[in-house]
């Protein structure tokens, strides 16, 4: 009998976002491998069958762009990679329409910046969007919008962004197909006592120090990079499964339970939709320094981030946008909407809220962060 995952989190997911990555999708760099592409459709089809959800995120366009153009070696300047992601999304899209369509599923291509999911408005677009795909039976096909992104905006790998769209829909579970079998405890190719992780828990330290640098040439990842997107993922209540692209019917046994791969559970319940928002920001246009008593209050839970506890402000952000709260080192203990732009924070930076009338001309809120609005970092 196979073995099987403790809690199975895939047995009993309804809504299962699926990461591929460019080595897996293009078989080394060798072009589009239809097969392999093939095989991941036949799979979902049946789960979708099966009433469950399925979205996937798929790496390969850059890599297939680089391929059809005739370049052996990953440019470095963006707007090759930019034209590269153009001619590649071409033959990536249309592979995964065919293989779908001959299973029986609608397809759809979508593609995703940071911005996209750094503005409420298009965020909840985005969200309403790939929700109402799932309802009609279709399977969205996300990536990375390369053609137009830049290194500002960028999300940095794939892995970052299957975590940030099971953030985005909810999902119960994360698949994130590889090269690798999973998890060791180091580098198998390097060090012959690396033992196999089997199970562990989303955002443990620990995970970090294992991962150390696995990954293949052609993508931006590794394996650190999908611990990373499991801790994330965890966030929203998503466990995360690494497993081997080219398992025989790994979608399939892992929606039955069977423990293929690494089983990263996520330790926390799904997160409240606004400040899951909020912590998915990568980028912030600022942040403000507290002083040792805010650090306690606030890692003490229930506590809003008042201005007489703030020693500095930093970058320049309007009311309303994502900021980060860090300690006098310099590490981020939470973070959350701005009730005050920066320079009106800089104002009342060390005063109490009987002085901002006088300091402002008005008085909106007490709080520099309300509590409702800020998320503590993990």
């Amino acid at each position: 009998m196979a073995q099987e995952f403790e809690n199975a989190p895939l047995r009993n997911a309804r809504r299962v976002v699926v990461k591929v990555g460019s080595s897996l999708v293009t078989n080394e760099g060798r072009g589009l491998d239809e097969l392999a592409i093939g095989e991941w459709c036949r799979q979902m089809a049946v789960l979708v069958r099966g009433g469950r959800e399925v979205i996937m995120v798929s790496s390969g366009a850059i890599a297939e762009g680089m391929k059809r153009l005739g370049w052996a070696t990953r440019p470095h300047e963006i707007h090759e990679l930019q034209a590269a992601a153009a001619v590649g999304q071409m033959g990536l899209a249309h592979m995964y329409e065919t293989k779908l369509r001959e299973n029986g599923l609608g397809s759809a291509q979508v593609l995703l910046t940071h911005a996209d999911l750094a503005d409420r408005e298009r965020y909840l677009n985005a969200r309403s969007t790939l929700v109402t795909l799932l309802k009609l039976g279709v399977v969205p096909v996300i990536n990375e919008n390369d053609t137009v992104v830049n290194d500002e905006i960028k999300f940095g790998d794939n892995d970052t962004l299957g975590a940030l769209v099971a953030n985005l829909v909810e999902a119960d579970a994360l698949v994130i197909l590889t090269d690798q079998k999973g998890l060791y405890t180091a580098d198998p190719r390097k060090d012959p006592a690396a033992q196999f992780v089997h199970v562990a828990q989303a955002g443990d330290a620990a995970l970090e120090a294992m991962a150390g640098g696995v990954g293949s040439s052609l993508g931006r990842g590794g394996m650190i990079t999908k611990i990373l997107a499991a801790k994330r993922a965890a966030g929203s209540g998503a466990s995360t499964v690494i497993a081997w692209g080219r398992e025989p019917d790994a979608l399939l046994r892992l929606s039955q339970g069977e423990a293929i791969g690494t089983l990263l559970v996520a330790p926390t319940q799904k997160m409240q939709a606004r400040k899951q928002w909020i912590a998915d920001h990568l980028q912030m246009r600022g942040s403000v320094v507290v002083d040792e008593g805010a650090v306690a209050r606030l890692r003490g839970g229930g506590s809003s981030l008042l201005p007489i506890g703030m020693t500095a402000v930093d970058g320049d952000f309007s009311r309303g946008d994502v900021i980060a709260i860090r300690d006098v080192a310099g590490i981020e203990i939470a973070r959350g909407l701005a009730n005050y732009a920066s320079s009106e924070a800089r104002l009342i930076c060390r005063k109490p809220s009987s002085a901002f009338e006088g300091l402002l001309g008005y008085l909106a809120e007490p709080e520099m962060v309300h509590r409702d609005n800020m998320v503590l970092s993990r």
